[in-house]
């Protein structure tokens, strides 16, 4: 019997040759060796990316854009080469789409303050699902506060799973925006959206994802989507700190204003009146991350360089084997059990709180997120204070949900 390609994939990813190139990986933690489960809220940088960052700061390093030096020069060419690194990582047309901003949230706020603010009326309607992170829905309500437009929120299946019908139900003339996320922060469910596009066109209404646990998971092709504007975070896709990508179609960033004034983001400038550049430089005001940037670029050219697609067959294979030794745990109840997800195992056990189950394990070296994951509607609706959450990276191991398991058992003689 033959074997599948998912298979296949996953007997050729090397999995400790990965892991090499992330030194924190080697250290111990409390005196026992690091399980890191906590790439969700921030991802471990390789190597690459690291020496990427210092290169630029020891080599080449100068202001972009506007010198005429050897310096300058090297540092734009580097800088704007990540465009079109991004671009082809998530299938853009152009480097021209691509915004640096510092991160998903500035570029979900970037969206609704140059886009929604100037065209939303009062009685219109922006359409968020209940499992939003907190970034995609404080920015909608923002702008409708300053419109007068309404903020509504559709639900999910009781398995965390996406149902059409409740976002369609929930479509009105009155539909301007629908924002979702890529994937789930708290349950893993991936979102249909080519799909959910289309229902947005046919509605008249704008496409927003949110695609920070999307962009790090599986292969992204924004043009496929068929969205409007696809957003994520560096940090957690083994880049640094303080950078993130607005992407946009060309045709409606060309008509946005800009986010904030100042220096490169400008044509001509007198007293009275300025003009502004042409994106994506109209919405990149002031001295960019220039050094973050080149290592996001690091960062893209690292998971490239393995390959979305066994990525996301290494991981599909680790959480499949996440759910089946959970569950074995007596008293845990996973949370977010839909088909097909990605990224995240959220759990509760009925005999500790996820703080102190985050804090005993940490004992063991098991570092996992406890909380509301920045998700509180969605932990509302659950009638839950807070989930233990474990993410997956491109270095998890089956081991290491061993080891959380094992440590879950402590807790629960320690509780039960």
């Amino acid at each position: 019997m033959g074997i599948s390609m998912d298979e296949m994939t996953t007997k050729l990813y090397d999995v400790e040759a990965i892991r090499a190139d992330f030194p924190i990986l080697s250290r111990e933690v409390h005196g026992k060796p690091l399980v890191y489960l906590d790439s969700a809220a921030s991802a471990q940088k390789p190597r690459q990316v690291m020496d990427a960052l210092m290169l630029a700061y020891t080599d080449t390093y100068s202001n972009v854009h506007r010198g005429l030096h050897f310096l300058s020069e090297a540092s734009t060419d580097a800088y704007e080469a990540v465009r079109g690194s991004v671009a082809s990582l998530i299938g853009a047309a152009s480097g021209d789409e691509i915004v640096f901003t510092s991160g998903a949230t500035m570029a979900l706020n970037l969206i609704s303050r140059c886009w929604a603010e100037p065209l939303l009326q009062p009685n219109d309607e922006i359409l968020i699902s209940i499992a939003e992170h907190h970034a995609n829905i404080v920015p909608w309500q923002m702008v409708a506060e300053k419109t007068g437009a309404t903020v509504r929120a559709f639900d999910m299946g009781p398995d965390g799973a996406f149902v059409m019908a409740n976002l369609t139900d929930m479509i009105t003339p009155k539909t301007r925006i629908i924002a979702i996320p890529h994937v789930s922060n708290v349950l893993g469910t991936v979102f249909p959206v080519a799909e959910i596009s289309k229902v947005a066109k046919q509605a008249g209404a704008l496409m927003v994802v949110d695609g920070c646990q999307g962009v790090v998971h599986m292969p992204v092709d924004v043009t496929a989507l068929g969205c409007d504007f696809y957003v994520f975070s560096a940090h957690k896709l083994y880049g640094p700190n303080g950078v993130g990508v607005l992407w946009g179609r060309a045709d409606i960033l060309a008509e946005m204003p800009p986010y904030m004034g100042g220096g490169d983001m400008i044509d001509r400038v007198t007293i009275e009146h300025s003009t502004y550049a042409e994106p994506p430089v109209r919405f990149e005001a002031g001295t960019p991350p220039i050094a973050e940037v080149i290592a996001l670029g690091a960062a893209v050219d690292y998971v490239t360089n393995i390959g979305m697609e066994a990525i996301r067959a290494h991981e599909q294979d680790i959480l499949s084997y996440a759910h089946q030794r959970l569950s074995s745990v007596e008293g845990l109840q996973l949370i977010g059990t839909a088909p097909g997800k990605s990224g995240v195992v959220s759990f509760t056990m009925d005999c500790a709180h996820p703080h102190d189950i985050s804090t005993i394990i940490d004992n063991n070296g098991v570092a996992i997120r406890a909380g509301h994951h920045c998700a509180q509607p969605l932990m509302d609706r659950l009638d839950l204070p807070s989930t233990a959450r474990a993410s997956v990276g491109v270095y998890t191991t089956r081991a290491e949900f061993d080891m959380l398991v094992e440590s879950l058992e402590k807790v629960r003689r320690i509780f039960g």
